[in-house]
């Protein structure tokens, strides 16, 4: 069995991000083989990503990324299991690389995202390994992130108080109303013409009528 140096297990935790203690097991495990041991090592990763999967992800941050033009913007909610782990630094290099790979993919859904490339592997595989090396489940919010914002720009679009104010766009109707110290109490919309009932006419018909008493003179 080849001598498990510590330059050994340094090149197997460069490629793989594993804890110390893991990459020299599996390279003592693979025999100083270290193809071996790195596959050892994902799949044990695997494995214990698989055990923390069912618990729950309560916490966690949110990734922004602005593309360089300021044209694209992408926000993606990344949950773990305390906020412990959200404070992380490879936690919230993830929440933000994902993030780019929105702007810049625009992927349909998790699953699509899931499956983009990253740092030498997918997303779903970089997600896995993460979890082998911090030790808590996560996962990566965007359909229920976009139907919350298409609702709350209807929302914005359809309420009073939501409503840019007419004089003002800058300013909500809500905002002025507090800068003021006023607020409502109910409201009525009004529609010019509303419940007047309107005279139906036949522009054609009229025109051929008309026409008609014309050449009849």
């Amino acid at each position: 069995m080849a001598e498990i140096t510590a330059s050994m297990v340094k090149e197997l935790r460069e490629k793989t991000d594993a804890p110390m203690m893991e990459c020299k097991k599996a390279l003592t495990e693979a025999g100083g083989d270290l193809a071996r041991a790195e596959e050892i090592l994902r799949v044990k990763l695997g494995n214990k990503a698989g055990k923390a999967a069912s618990r729950v992800t309560a916490e966690g941050i949110v990734g922004v990324h602005l593309s360089s033009d300021g044209r694209t913007a992408a926000i993606v909610e990344v949950n773990c299991e305390t906020d412990f782990v959200a404070k992380n630094d490879d936690f919230q290099a993830f929440a933000k690389a994902l993030a780019a790979r929105v702007a810049d993919g625009a992927p349909a859904d998790v699953a699509a995202l899931s499956a983009m490339p990253l740092d030498g592997g997918t997303v779903e595989s970089r997600r896995t390994e993460l979890i082998g090396k911090i030790g808590e489940n996560m996962s990566a919010d965007i359909v229920a992130r976009m139907v919350e914002g298409t609702v709350a720009k209807y929302l914005k679009e359809v309420t009073l108080l939501g409503q840019p104010f007419v004089k003002d766009d800058k300013q909500t109707v809500e905002q002025l109303l507090k800068a003021r110290g006023a607020r409502v109490h109910a409201f009525t919309l009004y529609v010019v013409g509303e419940g007047i009932e309107k005279k139906q006419t036949d522009f054609a018909a009229e025109v051929a009528a008309q026409a008609a008493a014309a050449s009849g003179r």
